[in-house]
């Protein structure tokens, strides 16, 4: 009971007291918060709308007897709304940029990488000898006489290593 007054003495409770400086406050600075937010963070109008709601939802959990600047008070609250609206909106764009860039990749393309991968893949588990040969021709462009000539070998060993990789690389496309 300490901390109620009697009402019938024409005084009110501390609740009925925050409630009357809040409507003070509502009264004396909403107009002015909305104006300094459109103004400063060039805002559209909507927007301030937003932030000055929420700004007031907390200024109702304080205690308004405590702030000797109210101006300075609610431009602080809302620029730090400002500040979580912008990161959390930074955040959620980066997201649906992402989203957008898997969505565009197209399958078939991508099954080509994967394709072209694991043939590279292929290619580089063969034996030494055979894949020395197999990228001299494929890749290196030389023709069968220039391989033999440069890793001193017949002809015809050119051919059956270029075959043997082949076939080596088809059966394991294949599986």
């Amino acid at each position: 009971m300490a901390d109620t007054f009697l009402k019938a003495e024409g005084t009110l409770e501390p609740s009925e007291l925050e409630g009357r400086a809040l409507r003070e406050w509502h009264g004396s600075h909403s107009a002015w918060l909305h104006g300094f937010l459109c103004r400063t963070l060039r805002l559209q109008p909507s927007d301030a709308d937003d932030i000055v709601q929420d700004t007031w939802l907390r200024v109702i959990r304080t205690s308004l007897g405590d702030v000797e600047h109210p101006r300075a008070y609610l431009s602080r609250i809302a620029l730090n709304l400002f500040r979580d609206r912008y990161r959390r909106d930074k955040r959620r764009i980066a997201h649906l940029r992402l989203v957008r860039i898997e969505e565009s990749i197209d399958p078939a393309a991508m099954a080509e990488q994967e394709s072209l991968l694991e043939l590279e893949r292929a290619i580089l588990d063969l034996p030494e000898s055979l894949r020395d040969v197999f990228v001299l021709s494929r890749f290196r462009r030389l023709t069968n006489k220039d391989i033999a000539d440069q890793l001193g070998i017949s002809v015809k060993t050119v051919e059956w290593r270029i075959g043997k990789a082949i076939e080596l690389c088809a059966s394991r496309l294949r599986s």
